[in-house]
């Protein structure tokens, strides 16, 4: 195609410009703009949810009755590769080893344990049986059957990695099995014999006296939550005795001291002074650094090994999923463990999800509740919330947390503390350091908070739970 000068000359005064253009005009414009953004930021309902208690001193002191529950707990085992060891000192979960801390006599029991793998599907222990062994659980999962009310299997219980039973072996030598143990999964566990433990008791005076302390206070009167019976008459007529009682207290009551995140803020005198409209810099500074904070104190709420959620869970009060993925039967179960006012469920996003998808495969439509106008899922009635702070496993596994809270029900509370200096939000404090010879304006900006779990049975946490979309792979 051939163009010609004449076509070249229309087009050139067609494309020449009648009006300002838009790249000049804008730089008479002010420009509207948002305040600085965080993706970090989340809807943190731990912290909305839960009630918050002033800890004057620093400090908050739970009082609680006495208790003789004992051996409740968890197994730990030292992992190298592919051998497994019993720790001797976690020995002391046991029951009749409780307290006990002669570390050669431990050291000698562990000694003894012997390993035996066993396949889905495969019995541990038979129902019937003598009870002449303790058997840790290292690896896997196993159920506890026993015949139901109609003659048919029923799982009584699950038992996970750490978890134990038949520990009275130890102790007591008439006792049968009342249930069979069936693994689930592909299972590790360790052993001992009451015989092997009988030839370490015979060469431990301690231990010897120690266990039969252990059966003298055996037969000690409690309530079904441990603590001792508080001794009672009802249904009488006439003038009989009535019995006298008293209510004991722990000597040494657990307190939880205030933690606290900090950081200091640095922002230039020349920033502070020469870009302060329409936006002041130190306020939108001090905004995201407080988000910040209030991220972590979350996240330590729930992850903090001293006072977080996930660890100050009593073991009786953790159960594995019954199948891996989490179902309306492990959340049914789960309420059971926080039956008294439960508050509101906590779970990570995908947990939640793999939950709805569960719901979905059983045909299940749970119920959502308004929340300060929020629709929120809610199971059996009681709101599920999420939370990006509780960790997700290598393995694709998570834990959903179930509470009751506040004081009065005797539940989960948080701990904070109030009327502190230069405080800008309860329990936190930005507080001015001074300029130094670098013209850096510095602010010391705090925040002091804890959690508390004012009796056992307000918090319950359901373990392995397994959040991995299983589609694929089907």
């Amino acid at each position: 195609m051939i163009v010609t000068e004449q076509q070249t000359e229309q087009q050139t005064a067609e494309q020449q410009q009648l009006s300002l253009g838009t790249a000049a005009a804008r730089n008479l414009a002010t420009t509207t703009k948002s305040v600085p953004q965080m993706q970090g930021i989340s809807s943190r309902w731990l912290l909305k949810l839960l009630p918050w208690v002033r800890a004057a001193g620093g400090a908050y002191r739970v009082n609680r009755r006495v208790s003789y529950t004992v051996g409740d707990g968890r197994i730990t085992f030292m992992n190298g590769g592919a051998d497994l060891q019993v720790v001797p000192r976690e020995l002391g979960e046991l029951a009749p080893l409780r307290g006990f801390d002669d570390e050669p006599v431990l050291e000698a029991l562990a000694g003894r344990f012997t390993r035996e793998d066993y396949s889905a599907g495969e019995v541990i222990v038979a129902a019937g049986g003598p009870v002449d062994r303790v058997v840790l659980i290292a690896h896997g999962k196993a159920g506890k059957i026993g015949a139901g009310e109609y003659g048919d299997e029923a799982v009584l219980a699950v038992v996970a990695d750490g978890g134990f039973f038949g520990d009275r072996a130890l102790a007591h030598d008439d006792e049968t099995w009342e249930y069979s143990v069936k693994a689930l999964t592909a299972c590790t566990v360790f052993t001992l014999s009451r015989d092997q433990f009988q030839q370490v008791l015979a060469l431990s005076d301690d231990l010897r006296g120690h266990v039969e302390e252990f059966l003298r206070g055996s037969g000690r009167s409690v309530n079904p939550y441990g603590e001792a019976a508080i001794e009672l008459a009802s249904g009488h007529s006439g003038e009989p005795v009535l019995p006298g009682t008293f209510v004991d207290y722990e000597l040494k009551p657990r307190e939880y001291e205030l933690s606290v995140a900090q950081t200091v803020l640095r922002v230039h005198s020349r920033v502070a002074d020469l870009y302060n409209e329409p936006m002041d810099q130190v306020e939108q500074q001090l905004r995201l650094t407080i988000e910040a904070l209030r991220e972590r104190q979350e996240n330590e709420l729930i992850n903090n090994r001293d006072f977080g959620l996930l660890h100050n869970a009593e073991p009786s009060q953790r159960i594995p999923t019954r199948s891996g993925p989490p179902t309306p039967d492990d959340m049914d179960e789960l309420l059971t463990l926080v039956w008294k006012e439960p508050a509101f469920f906590l779970a990570h996003p995908k947990a939640i999800a793999a939950f709805g998808r569960e719901c979905s495969r059983r045909g299940v439509y749970p119920d959502s509740v308004d929340v300060n106008g929020h629709q929120v899922p809610a199971w059996r009635g009681v709101p599920l919330f999420p939370s990006n702070k509780i960790p997700i496993s290598r393995t694709s596994t998570s834990s959903v947390l179930l509470m009751r809270t506040g004081e009065a029900a005797q539940g989960v509370i948080g701990l904070h503390q109030t009327g502190l200096p230069d405080e800008v939000q309860p329990g936190l404090s930005v507080r001015f350091m001074g300029v130094d010879a670098q013209a850096l304006i510095s602010y010391l900006v705090s925040a002091y908070y804890s959690a508390a779990v004012l009796v056992p049975d307000a918090l319950g946490v359901l373990d392995s739970v397994e959040i991995a979309h299983g589609g694929a792979a089907q």
